[in-house]
């Protein structure tokens, strides 16, 4: 044990648990904000006067740019210290969250969710860290994460809910205020009860590894987006698409050769850990089509208020908020196999069933679909942010937690650039006239993925995989 180390294992069990309540606080507020912002967008596009590219950049500005910077905050965090990191994430979120209230118009708000994301960035990572380096006990550390992950999973089922109270009471400058409060009280309790922790040996910083992850990231994003509008065979569309590709073909060579690489590609040698990435990227897909779609029927296609749309996803939320914890004893009792099926089949199941959606569709085959997809999301952190740090060194378990998050952030990115661009495409009127269903028979198939990948990545064989990785590795 290094002396960094030292004040975190002398903390008892009520400091621990101080110590997760303080994290779980400051990682609600951000997976509140990946989805709270989702029933804003109708108010937004009125008020700002925003096309449909326009409402994806807001969502996507947050998640990309996130997404972009989990990895290098995470080794960040390791290398200069944890809490720092994590208390200057807090104040850049609260800042961006300011900045974002007082937007006045389209591009100033993408600008300020940027700026909320590089703050973002620096939470999810560091506090999965914090916690790993916590909890040393193996079933104490998994309850732990089964916590974590339920308490981003019920944020951001609760998101569409809250949203709707905040815009239809105030406007949608609310769904920013809330952030403010609670990082100001997060930042001071961080400081006070939080110990300071870092790995043994500094990691060097990547920069060229940054650099392709973003150009990677963003290049994709901004194809897809924009796509519609320009053309899926213009020039802007295939080089934007053809830089993405490049930058990955560059960036992994690159990593193999780094001693210690920004993201580790022998990490995905672990079948359990390359799976987990997989669903993540799929399961959180479906989660940010599924919301982004639901927000536009329900607003422009049915003319609901924002209040009465955010209420009808309560037994999305209801049913997260109570299988979150449930999948964490789950993996801590019998593995991840179990919870990673249900939400397989959840997610899928809540698709098909609104693969007809139209205007004339009864209330209770929407609620029905929520029900299905509360029950199957519910289910699928806990087994992703088990298997992405078990096995690996505690050295580096923020470059794995951070691998995780960042696949989250990527399979929101996508699912709303995907499926908002493949909506766009095949529109042929304005929205209110309805959605074309191929948006859902995306959302069904990512749920697919995520079943068939939670079949293949929990059996023997995988963890098999999983050993010889960790050996390689030094864990």
């Amino acid at each position: 044990m290094t002396a960094v180390d030292a004040p975190t294992a002398r903390l008892d069990r009520r400091g621990r648990l101080v110590v997760l309540a303080i994290c779980c606080t400051s990682l609600f507020i951000v997976g509140l904000d990946n989805t709270i912002v989702n029933v804003a967008l109708p108010a937004m596009r009125q008020d700002l006067g925003a096309p449909l590219s326009g409402l994806q950049w807001i969502i996507d500005a947050y998640t990309v740019v996130l997404a972009s910077l989990l990895v290098l905050a995470g080794s960040t965090g390791d290398r200069i210290g944890r809490r720092r990191t994590f208390r200057a994430g807090l104040v850049l979120f609260t800042l961006g969250s300011l900045l974002c209230s007082l937007a006045p118009g389209l591009g100033w708000l993408v600008a300020a969710r940027a700026v909320q994301a590089v703050g973002g960035s620096m939470l999810n990572p560091v506090a999965m860290s914090i916690i790993t380096n916590t909890f040393t006990e193996p079933r104490e550390r998994a309850r732990a994460i089964g916590v974590w992950g339920g308490v981003v999973g019920i944020s951001m089922a609760l998101g569409p809910v809250l949203g709707g109270v905040l815009v239809a009471a105030v406007g949608w400058q609310a769904v920013f205020w809330i952030n403010l409060p609670v990082g100001l009280v997060a930042f001071a309790l961080c400081g006070r009860y939080v110990p300071e922790s870092r790995a043994p040996r500094a990691r060097p910083l990547d920069a060229v590894g940054q650099v392709l992850v973003v150009v990677l990231l963003v290049g994709l994003t901004y194809g897809l987006i924009e796509a519609p509008a320009a053309g899926w065979t213009s020039a802007q569309t295939l080089g934007c698409f053809a830089v993405s590709a490049l930058a990955l073909v560059c960036l992994v060579p690159h990593e193999l050769r780094r001693p210690e690489p920004l993201i580790n590609p022998r990490f995905f040698r672990s079948a359990p850990f390359a799976g987990a990435t997989g669903i993540a990227v799929c399961g959180f897909a479906a989660l940010a089509g599924f919301l982004f779609l639901n927000t536009l029927h329900l607003q422009e296609v049915l003319g609901l208020s924002a209040l009465h749309a955010g209420l009808l996803t309560l037994p999305m939320a209801g049913l997260t908020a109570v299988c979150a914890p449930l999948s964490g004893r789950l993996v801590g009792g019998v593995g991840p196999r179990v919870p990673l099926l249900v939400a397989g089949v959840g997610i899928t199941a809540s698709a098909l069933v609104l693969t007809g959606l139209s205007a004339d569709t009864p209330l209770w085959q929407i609620i029905t679909s929520y029900v299905l997809f509360g029950i199957g999301f519910g289910m699928l952190n806990a087994p992703i942010t088990n298997t992405a740090v078990s096995g690996m060194p505690r050295a580096q378990a923020g470059v794995a937690a951070a691998v995780a998050s960042t696949s989250r952030q990527v399979g929101q990115s996508l699912g709303v650039a995907v499926i908002g661009a493949v909506v766009t495409s095949a529109a042929r009127g304005p929205l209110s006239v309805g959605l074309p269903q191929v948006g859902w028979w995306v959302v069904a198939g990512c749920g697919g993925v995520v079943l068939v990948l939670g079949v293949l990545t929990t059996g023997r064989w995988a963890r098999g995989t999983a050993e010889r990785t960790a050996a390689r590795l030094g864990g």
